[in-house]
């Protein structure tokens, strides 16, 4: 039987991402995104907890989320998990998919407006929401919005 390894989160970055390049030139964006989960326990009383995700993306889709995303900002996030057990078994979500869901023009630096863009494959997709083949997007291509 096949097995399954995806994860998809919506929420708020805890800070700004932090940028770094492999000795092989390859860039590499870490930060962190808070969900938050609102119940009713046993005794009626409303709860919210909150979880910390540890994200990583890699290539393109970390230059894109060093130069847009920014503490506070709401965002979509798809990936997959992987635990670092030379960190005290550290479980991060490789991001391979992310959509900035804030509003456009926003106070906090603009962007946003439900972009989507997607690591991995040799490349960056930008996706305006259909079914249809994303384009490719160069290097040398600025991120349109």
């Amino acid at each position: 039987m096949a097995s399954v390894n995806k994860v998809i989160l919506v929420g708020r970055l805890g800070k700004d991402p932090e940028i770094r390049s492999t000795p092989g030139g390859t860039t590499v964006a870490k930060f962190t995104i808070a969900t938050d989960e609102r119940f009713t326990d046993r005794s009626g009383e409303k709860q919210e907890r909150t979880e910390w995700h540890n994200i990583v993306a890699w290539s393109k889709l970390a230059e894109i989320c060093g130069q847009y995303l920014k503490k506070g900002k709401l965002v979509y996030i798809e990936g997959s998990l992987r635990t670092d057990s030379q960190k005290k078994y550290r479980t991060e979500i490789i991001a391979n998919t992310m959509q900035m869901l804030d509003r456009r023009g926003d106070d906090e630096g603009g962007g946003g407006g439900g972009s989507s863009y997607s690591g991995g494959g040799g490349g960056s997709r930008k996706s305006s929401g259909s079914s249809a083949p994303r384009p490719e997007l160069d290097d040398d291509d600025e991120v349109p919005f």
